[in-house]
């Protein structure tokens, strides 16, 4: 690789007057921006354009990377927690408050991800089984009266109107 670079940090690829495409190499600071594109939620073809490289060679260079598409988040969140954990360590005042903004909105994360599956628990736990015809007109006749539907107490059996 030589030591030239673009306008936006990328190495130049030697290739003028020479016949074909040099090797695609794979350095740590293109390793690390494919780690942060997907940390970012950025889809492969937009990783790759931002990288300048092909889709198919993100495929073929970057599969691990690409496997662990998931994690990558929580992977940028850690460090940035590290970051300015150690910073807070040192005294940093900016810092200290830093940390106590990132611990609570990690904490309406974890209380609303918590919420959600509560939510979900129950709707899991009942199982879906498919109603018949004479099954679904019964469990609709026994749900259509009462205080929860439009007739109130009109269908319950023994009531007569004045």
């Amino acid at each position: 690789m030589t030591d030239e670079i673009d306008l936006f940090g990328n190495p130049v690829r030697p290739g003028r007057g020479q016949r074909g495409r040099p090797r695609f190499e794979v350095t740590p600071e293109i390793r690390n921006k494919i780690k942060l594109g997907l940390a970012l939620g950025w889809v492969n073809d937009r990783i790759a354009g931002a990288v300048g490289i092909s889709a198919a060679t993100l495929k073929r260079y970057f599969r691990a990377e690409l496997k662990a598409r998931d994690l990558a988040r929580d992977q940028l969140d850690l460090r940035r927690f590290e970051l300015v954990m150690a910073e807070a360590n040192k005294g940093n005042v900016g810092a200290i408050k830093e940390l106590g903004k990132m611990l609570e909105r990690n904490d309406q994360m974890t209380a609303g991800r918590r919420f959600e599956a509560a939510q979900e628990q129950p709707a899991r736990d009942k199982p879906t089984k498919a109603l018949g015809k004479k099954e679904a007109a019964q469990l609709a006749a026994e749900n259509a009266g009462g205080e929860g539907s439009l007739w109130g107490s009109d269908l319950t059996p023994g009531w007569r109107p004045n």
